[in-house]
């Protein structure tokens, strides 16, 4: 079962694909699903954050008040059906792209929340897919540096850390171990 979408509450987001199957062969799939999340989403959800990887992703949002569950939900079942129905004719496949259908927890606590940033930040170094996770192109952590995206919430969780200055020094610490985001692996 999972966390009901409720107005106000924050949010992870996350899913992989089937198998060994790549979410993102090339630069503009990465850019693509993006602007179909922007498309889809923008009306229901405030993203706080996001990491793109070759076989998932996740996002932190917070419910818009004025949507309810069921747009919340619709909207972004809609958002990734239609990536998967482009990528398949894009690529010339057929059939599910996504493991099963999305997974999302609420946040619960100001440090689960902290925590979960740095967690979507982190996680292309976690995965070993690069060695310093500042310089993924594929995640909004240097979105935050250069303060140059309009459609994140950049403001709100400078603010939540204390500044640029504390941002940065907080996602060079290691995750709290009272947290276990091994669930998120699978």
């Amino acid at each position: 079962m999972y966390d009901p979408f409720i107005p106000g509450k924050f949010f992870h987001i996350y899913s992989r694909t089937i198998g060994n199957e790549l979410l993102f062969r090339n630069e503009r799939n990465y850019a693509y699903f993006l602007r179909k999340y922007s498309d889809f989403c923008s009306n229901h959800f405030a993203t706080f954050c996001y990491c793109l990887l070759p076989n998932h992703f996740h996002f932190l949002v917070q419910v818009r008040d004025l949507t309810n569950e069921a747009a919340a939900l619709s909207a972004f079942s809609n958002f990734l059906n239609s990536y998967s129905k482009s990528y398949n004719k894009a690529f010339e496949r057929h059939g599910g792209l996504f493991q099963r259908k999305f997974k999302r927890k609420q946040i619960d606590t100001d440090s689960y929340l902290t925590e979960v940033i740095k967690y979507i930040h982190r996680n292309p170094q976690r995965h070993g897919i690069i060695q310093d996770f500042k310089k993924w192109n594929y995640s909004s952590y240097g979105k935050f540096i250069l303060k140059n995206e309009n459609q994140l919430e950049i403001d709100w969780v400078l603010d939540w850390f204390g500044g640029i200055d504390q941002f940065e020094k907080n996602h060079l610490k290691e995750e709290d171990n009272q947290f276990d985001f091994r669930e998120l692996e699978g």
